[in-house]
Formats: C-alpha cells, sequence, structure tokens
C-alpha cells in the first residue's frame, strides 16, 4: 500500500506536536517497516522546511531534518501535467489540488492529512493518521 503524507502530518511528527505526534509517527514507522510505502510532494518539504525553521529558529537543525525526513519518505516532483490536472481538480486550495495530482500520478492508495476535509474532491482518498492506522493497523494503535 502507497501513500502519501501531508506536509502536516510530517511537521507533527518534526515537531512532536501533541496531540498529534504519537499516530503520526506511527505512519512514518509503518514505512520505515515496510509496511506501506511513505511518499511526499516536493513543494511539501520546501514547506516543512520553512515551518520547522522558524519554529527552531535554526536553519542548520532544520536542514538535517529535512535531511533526515529525505532518507524515509520518497520525494516526488511535480510536472507540467500535475500541474495542469490540479487546474482541473474542484480542490479551492491548489497546494493540495497539486499534491492530490501527484498522488494520483504515483498511484497512491490514500492522502495522509489531519485535514482531509482539504482533500474532499481528491481523485485519491484522504484520512488521517490515526483513522488510518485504526482501519488498517489495529494492532500498531495505542
Amino acid at each position: 500500500m502507497k501513500v502519501l503524507i501531508d506536509s502536516n502530518v510530517m511537521i507533527d511528527v518534526l515537531e512532536e506536536r501533541k496531540p498529534f505526534f504519537n499516530d503520526s509517527y506511527r505512519i512514518i514507522q509503518l514505512g520505515l517497516n515496510c509496511e506501506i510505502e511513505t511518499i511526499m510532494s516536493a513543494g511539501d518539504i520546501t514547506n516543512i522546511y520553512y515551518v520547522i525553521k522558524k519554529s527552531l529558529r535554526d536553519a542548520i537543525t532544520a536542514r538535517e531534518k529535512i535531511f533526515m525526513l529525505s532518507n524515509y519518505v520518497k520525494i516526488c516532483k511535480a510536472t507540467a501535467e500535475d500541474i495542469t490536472a490540479a487546474i482541473v481538480l474542484f480542490i479551492p486550495d491548489f497546494e493540495d489540488a497539486v499534491v492530490a495530482a501527484i498522488a494520483r500520478r504515483e498511484k497512491a492508495d490514500f492522502i495522509i492529512s489531519r485535514d482531509e476535509a482539504d482533500f474532499e474532491n481528491s481523485p485519491v482518498p484522504a484520512m488521517n493518521p490515526t483513522q488510518f492506522i485504526k482501519k488498517f493497523f489495529p494492532e500498531f494503535h495505542a
């Protein structure tokens, strides 16, 4: 099973945001254990860097976290075709539309996002980390 991880889930992990950290981290663990394949949009990586650099007030540590992230998630670039596909999707936030187009091109089964309503019209269904784990890996849910 392949999942595209939305930036909010990854920020929850990198910043250890409570109460979201545990289930978001479990998604990453499932990827590290090769139980699922995890991918992300390259555009989301730049957004994540900006957010964690601002909260850490430390560009070097933020870059180290991005480097670590790049070792356990496949990073997918947006193509011209993804941009064209995103334009015609009925997703209000264009950035989310691009993420949905990448998820479709990469044949992801789900988008994992805490803001699953943002992907209501996505060709790839969205679930939050807790829902995903409860449905597919109940033994892994605390």
